[in-house]
């Protein structure tokens, strides 16, 4: 497994959140906003975390946060962002909508790294997530280029590099569950609270 030292834990808490309704990454999960459920999580494997993000309320949770480099283009251009801040070349890149991520699953994730990769992404019942990905800091090339040629679609990015995806063990599914609406963090909620 890689060590620790090399790999940088990168979260993209950039998006308007309209189908919450607020920045997701303050939801809370057991009573803990959803950022510093992840932030625990990458604790557990990174050594340095970097928040994307224009929104300065996430200082207080004491990690660097940098702005996006290039403004309101997705989270592609938060993936570029990332990259440009991140001195290591491989990088566990999230959504901060996964509440539940665990070391079980970062785990998981960084031992199929290999050196012939650019992207190693999960997917879930067929279902792919390039936002629970660990990326090659290189990627960073091809990603300012796809920005700049308009492109700004993270799948059709993922699809142009050289990515191995894997499919999670159903015992790991539920660790990489994306929480996007009230309706699904109501039901988040009552599957694990009570």
């Amino acid at each position: 497994m890689l060590s620790r030292t090399h790999i940088t834990g990168i979260i993209l808490a950039g998006g308007k959140s309209s189908r919450m309704g607020y920045d997701k990454g303050f939801a809370l999960h057991n009573n803990r906003p959803f950022i510093a459920c992840i932030i625990r999580a990458l604790q557990t494997v990174v050594n340095e975390i970097i928040i994307v993000s224009d929104n300065a309320d996430y200082d207080q949770f004491n990690v660097k946060r940098v702005e996006d480099i290039i403004k309101d283009t997705g989270p592609l251009a938060g993936l570029y962002t990332g990259l440009f801040h991140a001195k290591t070349e491989n990088n566990i890149v999230l959504s901060c909508d996964v509440p539940l991520v665990n070391k079980a699953l970062l785990t998981f994730l960084i031992n199929k790294v290999s050196n012939t990769d650019d992207i190693v992404q999960i997917s879930v019942k067929d279902r792919t997530n390039p936002l629970l990905a660990v990326y090659k800091r290189h990627c960073i090339t091809p990603c300012l280029r796809a920005l700049e040629t308009g492109e700004r679609r993270m799948h059709t990015f993922v699809n142009q590099q050289k990515t191995k995806t894997i499919a999670l063990d159903s015992s790991l599914e539920k660790y990489a569950q994306n929480v996007n609406t009230q309706n699904e963090l109501n039901q988040l909620y009552n599957e694990t609270d009570h």
